[in-house]
């Protein structure tokens, strides 16, 4: 997608206004090339529906009939001055109108992440210097080359196989090792490509764009960001190393719906498996400057906190960890590229790149195969005894629909552990880009009306473009301070174990539509957790402490207004789509497996009731939201799936 000179004119408009820079030193977006970037972001979009809307809402922009719904009276947005310009996306995002709100953190979003991504004509952004931000890396000298061999296909290919497997993630990666070792031919298709150690440098923008699915960006309604890795190991190449394993409560609750074998020593000995391969330990848990921010507020209340488990080898809990989003320059994350997926190709299995599967073949109630194209239109044809669906929450259930599964409760029972932050400003350097991702936790919270629902407390490593997702925005100057506070800023961040749930729709082209709302029960979850992170902020000395709400509540505590009153302005913000930035990055439950084909879209097997040797094999399975990061739930379900399928095809059942 390439915007015309209007369209063009518009976005930088849009984006100098966000981030207009200082007129000095600090460059506006349109002067440090971020337009080209925010273009590029958004003609990655993979909806043709969704880029020609921004296109048509571009070429409207500067309109008289835009000014209209924009407030101006009329006037162009070209004609207005820098102040009058903040003060239109201010009333967007403060607007009673959704659609209004939605719009303006689309916009901002957008603006803000390129101004952050966006190198600069020298390769070292002015922003970044004023930040104390180091920038990219650079790769590795000493990282050895990739190990796997994965084919891209570059011409019409068919294969043959037992069992191929959709997805190359936890699920994926697990399912394909579990199979391989039992002697079956296996073939692993993958959506995107391969990255390896020494391709990763700590590039924001680099990793952004290889690593992670560019869509859908965000639930329907746009209460919600969604974010997803997709390359060869899928989420496992980014995710923030921990590791936990299925709480028994969340076992209990999974078996009660009729999987028993969750609360059995079936499901104990996969995990047990899981935690084995990946290297999962607390030997590499020296706390970042986040997490003692985190640790000091929680002993100053008498909360708990714990060590956090992780897979990691020889982690150097520094510099390298805190891109570790953005992949592992040192090789310490134990992926399922480094387990798995190694696994399974020394046993034979065949991995493929940019294929993006389209459908399941099936004949007389049997899967025989997928149909699949290359990002050069190359067509992939696998035939197989059986298929294993691991493309993630979102993608799977639209694999199942477009491939004519009829089942009402595909893609039903979406749950997203909706997370937000509180941040506070601290005298000592925080330098949240820095330290181990996370290596301290909290479940003070995790059981909060004594039904196993609540929150939980956790750190994370925060670059320049992905803090943005996290915060709002009062005008630019007020953003360029922000901005250049950073260094001094921890956020705690809050991860809602949600009860009720959405739901994952699929539009006429085929693509997932996630649909979700915060109910009233989740929503006041959330809001506790605000604010027992806020009090978190407050007991470990922060200077001020904001959240991520658009209207910009703020506090100095003993200085400035006070808890109560912060916690009041929290709270007639509200949650509602527009009104808080909140975000996913678990996402489970739309082919969830069960007893009762009624409620449930696979069986105890994780096989989908319409057609018994198509098994699932992600975190779609999830019967409920696991409460904890999902990693090591997902292999072990991957793992004990792929486990009892093996039995099934050698004994020929």
């Amino acid at each position: 997608m390439t915007f015309d000179a209007r369209q063009r004119a518009a976005l930088t408009a849009i984006c100098d206004t966000f981030t207009p820079g200082d007129g000095a030193a600090i460059p506006s977006a349109g002067a440090l090339g971020a337009v080209d970037i925010a273009e590029a972001l958004a003609g990655g979009q993979p909806r043709a529906r969704d880029r020609k809307q921004l296109e048509l809402l571009l070429s409207l922009w500067d309109s008289r009939a835009m000014g209209l719904v924009l407030g101006t009276g009329g006037r162009r947005f070209s004609r207005l001055a820098a102040a009058e310009r903040e003060r239109v996306l201010l009333g967007l995002g403060d607007s009673s109108s959704e659609t209004k709100r939605v719009l303006f953190q689309s916009l901002r979003g957008l603006a803000t992440s390129a101004y952050m991504l966006a190198p600069g004509p020298t390769g070292t952004s002015p922003v970044w210097d004023a930040i104390g931000y180091p920038g990219p890396l650079g790769p590795l000298a000493s990282a050895p080359r990739p190990k796997l061999s994965p084919l891209s296909p570059t011409a019409d290919t068919a294969l043959d196989c037992d069992v191929v497997v959709v997805g190359s993630g936890a699920g994926g990666g697990t399912a394909a090792g579990v199979l391989a070792a039992a002697g079956l031919s296996v073939v692993v298709l993958e959506r995107g490509g391969y990255y390896d150690d020494a391709d990763f440098d700590g590039q924001e923008l680099a990793g952004l764009s290889r690593l992670y699915a560019a869509g859908p960006a965000s639930t329907a309604e746009g209460q919600v960001a969604l974010v997803a890795g997709s390359c060869l190991g899928g989420g496992t190449v980014v995710n923030w190393t921990t590791s936990f394993p299925t709480p028994d409560e969340v076992r209990a609750e999974w078996a009660a719906l009729g999987a028993g074998q969750f609360a059995d020593e079936e499901y104990t000995r996969a995990t047990d498996a899981v935690m084995s391969r990946l290297s999962v330990n607390t030997d590499h848990s020296t706390p970042s400057a986040r997490d003692e921010v985190l640790e000091r507020g929680l002993r100053a209340l008498g909360w708990h906190v714990d060590a956090m488990p992780r897979n990691v080898v020889g982690c150097d809990m520094g510099t390298d960890c805190g891109r570790c989003g953005y992949g592992c320059r040192p090789g310490a994350k134990q992926s399922v590229t480094k387990t798995w997926l190694a696994d399974a190709e020394a046993a034979g299995a065949r991995l493929v790149i940019d294929t993006d599967v389209r459908t399941i073949e099936t004949k007389r109630g049997r899967a025989v195969g997928v149909r699949g194209v290359t990002g050069q239109g190359h067509a992939v044809t696998v035939h197989a005894r059986a298929v294993v669906v691991a493309a993630g929450a979102v993608q799977t259930p639209a694999l199942l629909r477009r491939s004519g599964f009829t089942d009402p409760t595909i893609g039903r029972h979406l749950r997203l552990h909706p997370a937000t932050a509180v941040w506070g400003l601290f005298d000592e350097e925080i330098r949240p880009w820095e330290g181990g991702m996370q290596t301290r936790y909290s479940r003070q919270d995790s059981d909060l009306d004594g039904d196993g629902y609540g929150v939980i407390y956790e750190t994370g490593p925060g670059n320049p473009a992905s803090l943005q997702g996290f915060m709002n925005w009062r005008g630019g100057a007020a953003h360029l301070a922000a901005t250049k506070d950073l260094a001094r800023t921890g956020g705690i961040g809050i991860i809602t174990r949600d009860r009720d749930s959405g739901e994952v729709k699929v539009a006429r082209d085929g693509e997932p539509v996630p649909h979700y709302r915060l109910s009233d029960h989740d929503a006041a979850h959330l809001q506790k957790g605000i604010e027992g992170a806020t009090r978190i902020l407050e007991a470990a000395g922060a200077r001020r402490i904001s959240s991520a709400h658009q209207s910009g509540p703020s506090y100095e505590p003993g200085r400035r207004s006070t808890y109560e009153e912060f916690v009041a302005a929290c709270r007639s913000a509200g949650l509602q789509p527009g009104r808080c930035a909140i975000a996913a990055l678990h996402i489970m439950g739309t082919a969830r497996m069960g007893g009762d084909r009624k409620t449930s879209a696979t069986d105890p097997d994780g096989a989908t009731w319409e057609v018994p040797n198509v098994v699932v094999a992600d975190a779609s399975c999830f019967p409920t939201s696991s409460g904890v990061n999902p990693m090591v739930s997902i292999e072990a379900i991957a793992y004990m799936n792929a486990t009892r399928l093996a039995d099934r095809l050698r004994t020929g059942a």
